[in-house]
């Protein structure tokens, strides 16, 4: 009987507590990513969830493309 219990105490336990904090850690990280970090674009981009979707830029983005365009459309340059 002696021998079971230090196998009990010296093996057993130890194995039963490491499982206990390992399945703990588990389920909250699970949770976490369940519930918050899957909807994070960084962690998304971090582990290939999402693709970046490139978006071509267009030809007239702004005002200064505009005005530049109005002055060479004005003052045509000679060959």
């Amino acid at each position: 009987m002696d021998f079971l219990d230090n196998l009990f105490f010296f093996l057993v336990r130890p194995l039963l507590a490491i499982s206990f904090v390992v399945c703990f850690i588990a389920l909250w990280w699970f949770l976490a990513w369940k519930l918050v970090l899957s909807h994070v674009p960084l962690v998304q981009e971090i582990f290939g969830l999402r693709k970046k979707t490139i978006k071509p830029k267009p030809e007239s983005r702004g005002r200064i493309s505009k005005f530049y365009k109005s002055i060479s459309s004005q003052n045509p340059v000679p060959i």
